[in-house]
């Protein structure tokens, strides 16, 4: 089952334990727009052939809009047979209309407004 995981866990996640991968799911063009720093941008549509061939790691974090796609994205990685049992797939807690921490874009960091 995918668990949920608030923005300011997160946060908190990503201060103490650089282990954890956080994976955008939203378009090209929203990611550089601003994204949680250190996050991957795989679009949704193309998150299904971005699941194989590569090593999830052991905490895996999917972040969408609003945090509804990232549970579908969160079940398919989980299902996968490419994620080890050991990872942890998580869905972040209302997406970026919930994340009020610092985020980065194509030209630096930003701070939301």
């Amino acid at each position: 089952m995918v668990e949920e995981i608030t923005p300011d866990e997160l946060a908190a996640k990503l201060d103490t334990d650089g282990s954890v991968s956080v994976v955008d799911i939203r378009p090209e063009a929203a990611f550089e727009a601003g994204h949680i720093p250190g996050a991957e941008n795989v679009p949704f549509p193309e998150f299904t052939a971005a699941v194989e061939g590569r090593d999830w790691g052991e905490d895996v974090v999917i972040a969408c809009p609003i945090g509804e796609s990232s549970v579908q994205a969160g079940r398919l990685l989980e299902s996968h047979e490419a994620v080890g049992p050991d990872t942890t797939v998580a869905s972040l807690a209302g997406g970026y209309e919930a994340w009020n921490n610092e985020l980065e874009s194509a030209g630096g960091d930003d701070e939301r407004p």
